[in-house]
């Protein structure tokens, strides 16, 4: 029988108990914050009324056969508070141009054709897990701007967050204005998303952005 002395005895249970004190202390932590999606400008071409179609399907109008120009993008993402925690029912719109650059806006009066087939504008809420999901094109430069889709966050109890969302890799990027004015580049990075190949759909893309709200 291997007997342990009252000494090495106290300092094994001395151990013992500092590292579950370091265990239930590290539980008991305040996980790190996630930093708050930046806000950005709404811009001139927040519909006035949101068409009479306005849901998540921005790629089919109607029961027309005929689909948006563009490349159809997949557009998903979750709605967390700076906890991490998702927020639930709250509404997500977007609005972005066609594939030809123009908004469905009477303030656009580019000499560009209108996609007749393109939505638009979109709008869904999240789910108990703060997951939203839209069908959409792939976001086109215009002159002056680099590709982007508009997004407002709304919801009891909190203010509404507008902000937009970039194409990674677009080299109009370096020249957006409204892009470079964040001055952090991590919290510009967070703006700017990877448009990838869908795994399961030929020809069609997928894109995540995720969206963290200040609810102070």
């Amino acid at each position: 029988m291997t007997w342990i002395s009252g000494k090495t005895s106290r300092r094994h249970w001395l151990a013992s108990a500092l590292a579950a004190g370091s265990s239930l202390a590290a539980l008991r932590a305040p996980a790190a914050e996630l930093p708050a999606t930046p806000s950005q400008t709404r811009g001139p071409f927040y519909p006035h009324d949101p068409p009479l179609e306005a849901d998540a399907d921005l790629v089919r109008v109607g029961g027309r056969d005929t689909l948006a120009q563009g490349v159809i993008t997949h557009l998903s993402g979750v709605v967390r508070d700076s906890r991490g925690r998702p927020v639930p029912d709250a509404q997500v719109e977007i609005w972005q141009c066609d594939a030809n650059g123009r908004y469905h806006h009477p303030w656009d009066r580019r000499n560009a054709p209108l996609d007749e087939n393109f939505q638009g504008y979109g709008r869904t809420r999240t789910g108990a897990a703060g997951r939203y999901r839209f069908r959409t094109i792939r976001p086109v430069a215009y002159p002056g701007r680099a590709p982007h889709i508009h997004f407002a966050i709304k919801g009891r109890g909190f203010e509404p967050l507008i902000t937009q969302m970039y194409v990674r890799g677009a080299p109009e990027n370096a020249y957006d204005g409204l892009l470079s004015r964040i001055g952090n580049p991590a919290r510009r990075a967070s703006l700017i998303i990877p448009f990838e190949p869908h795994p399961e759909l030929a020809g069609e893309q997928a894109a995540r952005f995720d969206i963290v709200l200040d609810l102070g």
